[in-house]
């Protein structure tokens, strides 16, 4: 048994939402005493009766966590910079952000995919993975862009 404060932290809503719903009467087990009131959890949570008209709730939808896709860069293959060192060729692309890199370490689990009819981005081949991706030697497009110009 929690307060309206407490439950209201649980559901990720205000306290004023919260004793708006009570008012209703749409929290299952829940009962005023004298001015405090008392909402009972189940499964560590408040329990919400579903209203029949309006949005649906939204409060503690878990995200799905977005996937990582490591790509070849075919371009770059055999590219050297001003140092005559090979350009970085695998572009690990997470959370709308490219990082360029000689090696990855991937782990969990993943998954090669190979398209032929419509490639994804241009690419055949690729890897999808929801783990946290760990690239050794990171560097940006830009940083390759710098490189490649000292060379010409």
């Amino acid at each position: 048994m929690v307060g309206t404060t407490e439950a209201a932290d649980l559901l990720g809503i205000t306290p004023r939402r919260l004793r708006y719903l009570l008012q209703q009467g749409r929290v299952y087990g829940a009962y005023k005493l004298s001015r405090t009131w008392v909402i009972p959890l189940v499964n560590g949570l408040p329990k919400i009766k579903q209203s029949k008209r309006g949005p649906k709730p939204t409060w503690k939808k878990v995200k799905s966590p977005a996937l990582t896709y490591i790509h070849i860069n075919r371009q770059l293959f055999g590219k050297q910079d001003c140092n005559g060192e090979l350009l970085p060729v695998i572009t690990v692309k997470d959370n709308h952000k490219n990082t360029y890199c000689d090696r990855v370490v991937i782990p969990g689990p993943c998954a090669v995919v190979y398209e032929y009819d419509s490639p994804r981005d241009g690419a055949r081949a690729w890897i999808e993975t929801y783990g946290k991706t760990v690239p050794i030697n990171p560097c940006t497009f830009s940083d390759i862009q710098a490189r490649i110009k000292a060379v010409a």
